[in-house]
C-alpha cells in the first residue's frame, strides 16, 4: 500500500509537470504575438507622424503661395484704383492691339502707336513720330504708375515709348508698346532704361 501511494504521488507530480510544460508551450507564441503587434503599431505611428509632417510642409507651401497671389492681387487692385479712369483706358486700348501692328508702318512706329492709342482713348498726343517727344508731354511723375507713359533710350537705335500696365516684384515696369519685335507687345523693361514717366494730357 505504501508503495502504491508513493507511486501515485510520483504519477501526479509527472502529470503536473507535463501540464506546466504544455501551458508554457501554448503561452509562449501568444505572448509573442502582442509584442509583434506593438512593434507594428509603433512603426505605423512613426509612418503616420512622417505623413503628418509631410502634409504640414505641403500645407505651408500652399499657404505661402496663396499669400503671394493675394499680395499680387492686392497690388494690382491698388494700381488700378490709383491710376484713374483715363489712364486705365489707355492701357486697355493699347492691349487691344497686342500681337499686331495697327499703324501700317514697317519701322520706327512706337511713337506713332502711342499717339494713336492716346487719341482713341480720349487724350491728346504729341503729334510726333519721335519717342523722345513724350519726355516733354503731359505731367511728369517721379516713378512708374499704371497708365503712365514710359520714355526710354535704345542707345544708338534711338528711343522707345509705351504705356505702363504694371510693375513686377523687382520694381521694373511692365509696358505695352509698339514696335517691340515688330509688333505690339507687353513686356518687362529694366527700370534703369526709363528716363521719363509722364501722365497723359486730357
Amino acid at each position: 500500500m505504501v508503495q502504491f501511494n508513493a507511486f501515485g504521488r510520483a504519477l501526479r507530480f509527472c502529470i503536473l509537470a507535463l501540464c506546466s510544460v504544455i501551458v508554457v508551450a501554448i503561452a509562449t507564441p501568444a505572448s509573442a504575438r502582442p509584442h509583434h503587434r506593438g512593434h507594428h503599431a509603433h512603426s505605423h505611428g512613426k509612418h503616420y507622424g512622417h505623413g503628418s509632417r509631410h502634409h504640414g510642409r505641403h500645407h505651408m507651401r500652399v499657404s505661402r503661395r496663396q499669400a503671394t497671389l493675394q499680395s499680387a492681387d492686392s497690388a494690382a487692385e491698388s494700381f488700378t484704383n490709383n491710376s484713374g479712369f483715363g489712364s486705365s483706358n489707355v492701357v486697355a486700348e493699347a492691349r487691344r492691339y497686342i500681337g499686331g501692328n495697327p499703324t501700317g508702318r514697317g519701322r520706327l512706329w512706337c511713337a506713332r502707336f502711342m499717339n494713336m492709342v492716346l487719341q482713341r482713348s480720349g487724350h491728346q498726343g504729341t503729334g510726333s513720330d519721335m519717342a523722345r517727344s513724350f519726355s516733354s508731354y503731359g505731367q511728369r511723375i517721379s516713378g512708374p504708375q499704371v497708365g503712365a507713359i514710359a520714355v526710354m533710350s535704345r542707345g544708338r537705335r534711338g528711343g522707345h515709348v509705351g504705356v505702363v500696365s504694371g510693375i513686377d516684384d523687382k520694381g521694373n515696369p511692365i509696358i505695352v508698346s509698339g514696335n517691340h519685335g515688330n509688333r505690339v507687345a507687353e513686356s518687362v523693361y529694366s527700370r534703369g532704361r526709363i528716363y521719363a514717366y509722364v501722365m497723359p494730357s486730357s
